[in-house]
């Protein structure tokens, strides 16, 4: 026990050495966690993907510092982390919950006109929607385009009109 409290140190007065090493085991641990949380984690960014991002980030980072006991640290990053699977989960197989976790798509813009109260909603201009045309369309012909959404995960998204 004495070569362990030799090599991450205790309590917040540790070494550059106690904390690299301190690093090192959370880094590793993390990236057993993220593996457990699934790829949606880092992939699909919807709100409850943010939110294990920045939670894991907040928790792992006080095992390296010290701040708080080493165990506790990593059991409450793996209860985290089940708890987003589990939502994961939820939100795949009950359509409510997906729509009160994660929300639903936004209509920006349909039948030739820009959905004004829902750029205000979602907090957008015309230019932001042009963007995401450019981006998922490749065009910057609206005529070409049919509709475009903000998705569940904040990107804008654009279908072009089927004759095209």
């Amino acid at each position: 026990m004495d070569i362990l409290i030799k090599i991450f140190g205790e309590g917040k007065d540790l070494s550059v050495l106690q904390m690299s090493c301190r690093g090192l085991v959370v880094f590793l641990i993390a990236l057993v966690l993220i593996r457990i949380s699934g790829r949606r984690s880092f992939g699909m960014r919807t709100p409850l993907d943010n939110i294990i991002v920045i939670t894991l980030g907040a928790v792992l980072s006080r095992a390296i510092v010290g701040v708080s006991p080493f165990l506790p640290i990593i059991v409450t990053s793996l209860v985290i982390v089940l708890l987003h699977r589990a939502l994961g989960w939820l939100t795949i197989h009950n359509k409510t919950i997906a729509q009160i976790i994660e929300g639903k798509k936004i209509v920006l813009y349909s039948n030739e006109k820009f959905r004004e109260e829902n750029m205000n909603n979602a907090l957008v201009s015309k230019e932001d929607i042009m963007l995401g045309i450019r981006k998922t369309a490749l065009t910057e012909d609206m005529n070409k385009i049919q509709a475009v959404y903000m998705e569940r995960n904040g990107e804008i998204s654009a279908i072009k009109k089927e004759d095209e």
